[in-house]
């Protein structure tokens, strides 16, 4: 590392930070990185690129009714914030007036950047504010985008278990490639490298969940250098730990995003009304570049791309970043106590909630952080007994949520948690009850969210991702909605309990079955017997869904033509999980009674049928399934 002092250069049109490791050359007053100078390589950004597509900061935005609108965030004022040796501050802000309506979304805009001594690379965060008076909006999407060099950065890095050569940006052009059933995903068919020919490409295959969408990014093997993204917090992101989003692909581009409604669709878009003011800052972000000798292996890079990650999650919060707006240390909280579950139906004592995810987040109904998108969220995982301590938590008004994998439903404590700068909040022991009204009589699948326990088949073999093969997450392969219809060409998936496993006999998504060249809906059964039923007493079946796209579910017992289900949804889900190779996307929870009567001594059949059919992607996913007996 360099002891070189961090210098800013002011241009007319440019802004160059340089502390002797990297240069960043940004546009001014625009604020968009345009070069980064490191090891040898003059830009790591793509130079065939135009200056305002390589690396900057976007959103995409609507008033309320209209039409989306995607925009390049580019400031109109330049600041110098802090000018030291061992630092560097600058900002870039785009300010917002009446004559702006209808133009650019209604909200300052001031986007920072820090170099700091000895650091090999740049943090990066926003202030945004809307104010009292301005008009409404809706926010879809926001996050810093970079395009690296093509001739460069060949290999991906997102997970230990998700690493890879790319395709080539050239390889999803017209006569190299099929597109597939969006465009998004494309079949190599005469790819650069022949090394990829007949595989699939999809950015959504590299999506993950925000709990471990710590860092990311490329390598290039000459010279070798790493370009990687760490987000030390999720506080920020919208939607608590299990949203997912969109990271690295084919461009080679790196995301940081920081808002999005994908896996969630539009509940999870929030929409600012006339007369609400608001304000959050999203990061700080660092973008940390690496390399190694020639001769060393340069996949070692991404090896110290995790240690740089766990350095910068140990340093948060950051105690060198200058706005007022984002607190330091000692000016935040911390909340702690024990979660403990009670289920007699299981056990007469009080259980432990271990490895419990407990969150504080802005005051709403149960489950509610899973779409919440304004404020901001700070979650711990339970220990073995149950204990958790929420630290480093912004002042403001939160309650506390809650969910146990293992368990049902959602904790929501509606007291409201106050914190304030350097408080510790003793919450003492929390009594979770999941929601119950008799014994198991039977169960399918695990509490836990998500649908992975279930079947999933193999690909087909002309569609395949070669490092999703033999995957922990190989729900990730493309099209396997489509082995439904493989499996099932004309009856229906048929579950009975004692019998079947659902490991293999439960399809992971219950969607559509192709004929010919229209879908038709699907109706499941389970089979179960029932001795000694009590006909005037009411059973309960209680069904988690983990995703639902534009689905409904109806509910029948013993009758799978009646008129009229026991039960309905209605429509349901905007989550697109089951195209976008998600397993989860919205948890929803429903409980249906089942009168007694309805009920016959010996063997019984609940229909579930999924009757909407417009497209392969409607559906939905289970987490869990149970039937409880009368009290």
């Amino acid at each position: 590392m360099s002891s070189h002092g961090v210098h800013l250069h002011v241009h007319d049109r440019y802004v160059v930070m340089d502390n002797g490791i990297l240069q960043v050359t940004l546009s001014k007053p625009g604020g968009i990185i345009t070069g980064i100078k490191y090891n040898g390589i003059d830009n790591v950004l793509e130079v065939r690129n135009k200056e305002t597509n390589r690396g900057y900061w976007d959103l995409h935005w609507n008033e309320p009714g209209g039409k989306g609108i995607f925009d390049v965030i580019s400031g109109v004022t330049f600041r110098v914030i802090v000018e030291t040796e061992e630092q560097v501050e600058i900002s870039f802000l785009r300010t917002w007036d009446p004559s702006l309506e209808g133009k650019y979304i209604p909200l300052n805009i001031d986007k920072r950047f820090i170099m700091l001594r000895g650091s090999s690379g740049v943090y990066s965060y926003g202030i945004y504010e809307h104010l009292k008076d301005w008009p409404g909006f809706e926010l879809g999407e926001t996050r810093i985008a970079f395009k690296l060099r093509k001739d460069k950065f060949h290999y991906m890095a997102v997970a230990d278990d998700r690493k890879r050569i790319m395709p080539f940006p050239d390889d999803l052009c017209k006569g190299r490639c099929q597109t597939l059933d969006y465009q998004e995903a494309s079949l190599l068919t005469a790819p650069c490298d022949p090394r990829l020919q007949g595989e699939v490409d999809d950015k959504y295959q590299y999506s993950c969940e925000n709990k471990d969408l710590r860092v990311h990014g490329w390598i290039s093997f000459d010279p070798p250098v790493g370009f990687w993204q760490i987000t030390p917090s999720n506080e920020f992101r919208s939607g608590g730990p299990l949203k997912q989003n969109l990271t690295s692909h084919v461009g080679p581009t790196t995301l940081a995003v920081f808002h999005s409604t994908h896996y969630a669709g539009k509940t999870m878009m929030p929409r600012f009304e006339h007369g609400e003011p608001w304000k959050k800052v999203y990061g700080p972000v660092f973008i940390y570049l690496n390399s190694t000798a020639n001769g060393d292996d340069p996949l070692c890079l991404w090896d110290d791309a995790k240690i740089k990650m766990m350095a910068e999650v140990e340093r948060w919060p950051y105690s060198f970043v200058a706005s007022d707006d984002y607190p330091k240390s000692e000016e935040r909280g911390t909340a702690r106590g024990r979660l403990l579950i009670r289920d007699r139906f299981i056990n007469n004592d009080l259980i432990s909630a271990r490895g419990a995810y407990v969150g504080l987040a802005p005051p709403g109904d149960s489950g509610s952080w899973q779409i919440e998108c304004k404020g901001y969220q700070f979650w711990a995982i339970a220990d073995e007994a149950g204990y958790f301590s929420i630290g480093n938590v912004r002042p403001g008004d939160y309650n506390l949520y809650a969910w146990v994998p293992g368990f049902i439903g959602d904790y929501q404590n509606g007291t409201t948690v106050t914190v304030t700068s350097g408080c510790m909040i003793e919450m003492g022991d929390i009594v979770y009850e999941p929601p119950r009204d008799g014994p198991t009589l039977w169960e399918i699948g695990i509490p836990d969210r998500k649908a992975s326990e279930f079947f999933i088949p193999d690909p087909d073999p002309t569609l395949v991702n070669r490092v999703l093969v033999h995957h922990q997450d190989r729900f990730r392969q493309y099209g396997l909605w489509k082995r439904y219809t493989d499996m099932y060409p004309n009856d229906d998936l048929v579950y009975t309990i004692g019998v079947s496993d659902y490991r293999r006999d439960w399809f992971f998504a219950h969607v559509p079955r192709k004929k010919g060249d229209v879908h038709e809906g699907t109706t499941w059964q389970i089979r179960f017997n029932l001795e000694n039923i009590d006909q005037k007493a009411n059973y309960k079946l209680r069904v988690a869904i983990a995703s639902a796209t534009l689905a409904e579910l109806q509910i029948r017992i013993n009758d799978a033509e009646a008129i009229r289900p026991l039960f309905t949804t209605g429509l349901i889900g905007r989550d697109n999980s089951i195209a976008r190779h998600g397993i989860h996307g919205v948890y929803m929870l429903y409980e249906v009674n089942i009168p007694g009567n309805r009920l016959v001594q010996g063997d019984n059949t609940i229909f579930l049928k999924q009757p909407r059919c417009n497209g392969p992607f409607q559906g939905i996913m289970y987490d869990y399934i149970r039937l409880e007996g009368p009290p």
